[in-house]
């Protein structure tokens, strides 16, 4: 007969005290007479943090928090009328939980900013709102855990503590957050500090991929780290367009969605520092195919989304779509000239053209600007490559013209 194994005991969580504001109505509770112990202990449990029974009599013989003082009668009121001053979709406690609400709203502001119809600039505004939803989070964590996230070093314009950013948050021996949604993260910093003075033309479908994989990383982080009944799923429903993307579509997305050079540079020199894996690691960039599906029986006709498992038929049959998609347009040497001038630029000409392409490695698998043709090892170029060359031109001026 199979012993069965004892499972281990989960490890409770630090950070189950009580803060110094707490401890202060505690004290007035106690001296009102009103309350047993038992009774103030439930007042200051909630989901996120469970107390040891123990807490409050230490409290009420003096042997913990000594030197904090009793709440005023007023102060205990108000607490009181209050309670319980909770989020009523979470439970989360408006005050003693703040860090965590905020992190949760910042979030799910920042997704609603993305996918709002007719907003220009999205990608900036999802950064900079996700940036604060994962600092808060990180924040809560830290608090909760006992780990000070102030510099001691540093104070605001007006003499109050500083908190971490959060570059020091990811930097810290102490981060629980993995290598993948570190570097997503790293990277959204970077793209912000890279943009924030500059005026740059439309990123959003550049740094899509990141985006979304930014989002899934904090509700990922979110439940590990907090329960998983605090997950924005429910929250958060599945966006609907307007729009099915056939060949014209994208093309006239790729000739909208080119990059300014220092943007464009950035991602490159990011990119570049870092390993093949990491690139590829979802939590860094995840790319997501849409397929059209036609349901074959009655039953799945209402799923919006259908997870196919990988390795199976369904799953080769998805990859044979995406493979055909992503059999480029590819051009000659003459083509990408013509090109250039339809564009405006017909100063262009074959001697630049090869000067540029040295300069830039372009023949270089890893750029992705081309690859070897198959009739006699011709290279050939992608759309890309185009675009490049008409951005150098565009920085010339009137050199080309």
């Amino acid at each position: 007969m199979a012993v069965e194994k004892e499972k281990p005991k989960r490890k409770r969580r630090r950070g189950n005290t009580l803060e110094r504001w707490e401890v202060a109505l505690v004290k007035a509770m106690i001296g009102c007479g009103e309350y047993s112990d038992q009774d103030i202990l439930a007042y200051f449990t909630r989901p996120t943090r469970s107390l040891n029974g123990r807490t409050i009599h230490e409290i009420h013989i003096g042997k913990k928090h000594k030197a904090t003082k009793a709440a005023d009668p007023e102060e205990l009121d108000a607490f009181l009328s209050a309670w319980p001053d909770v989020d009523h979709e979470t439970g989360l406690s408006a005050r003693g939980d703040e860090l965590l609400i905020k992190a949760r709203e910042a979030m799910i502001a920042a997704v609603h900013i993305f996918n709002s119809a007719g907003l220009m600039f999205r990608a900036e505004l999802f950064i900079t709102t996700a940036v604060i939803a994962w600092t808060y989070l990180l924040h809560a964590y830290y608090k909760r855990e006992g780990i000070p996230y102030v510099y001691n070093d540093k104070k605001t314009a007006h003499g109050a503590e500083r908190y971490w950013d959060l570059s020091k948050c990811l930097s810290t021996g102490k981060c629980p957050v993995s290598e993948g949604a570190k570097n997503n993260l790293k990277f959204l910093i970077e793209l912000r500090n890279e943009i924030e003075h500059q005026s740059t033309s439309r990123i959003d479908d550049a740094i899509g991929a990141e985006l979304q994989s930014c989002a899934l990383n904090f509700n990922d982080a979110l439940k590990d780290l907090f329960g998983k009944q605090f997950g924005l799923e429910k929250r958060l429903p599945i966006a609907l367009q307007f729009v099915s993307f056939g060949p014209e579509q994208r093309s006239a997305m790729k000739r909208a969605s080119s990059l300014p050079t220092h943007v464009s540079s950035f991602i490159k020199a990011f990119e570049n520092g870092l390993t093949d894996e990491q690139v590829k690691d979802p939590a860094f960039r995840l790319k997501v195919a849409f397929v059209p599906v036609a349901a074959k029986k009655a039953a799945g006709a209402d799923m919006a989304v259908v997870t196919v498992k990988p390795g199976s038929e369904e799953a080769e049959k998805v990859g044979d779509v995406i493979f055909k998609e992503v059999n480029r347009t590819r051009y000659i040497r003459k083509d990408v000239l013509a090109a250039v001038t339809k564009a405006g630029y017909p100063g262009f000409g074959q001697g630049d053209h090869t000067k540029l392409m040295q300069e830039l490695d372009a023949k270089n698998p890893d750029k992705g600007y081309g690859c070897q043709g198959d009739y006699k090892g011709t290279w050939v170029w992608y759309d890309r490559w185009i675009e490049r060359v008409i951005e150098q031109c565009k920085q010339e001026g009137d050199r080309y013209r």
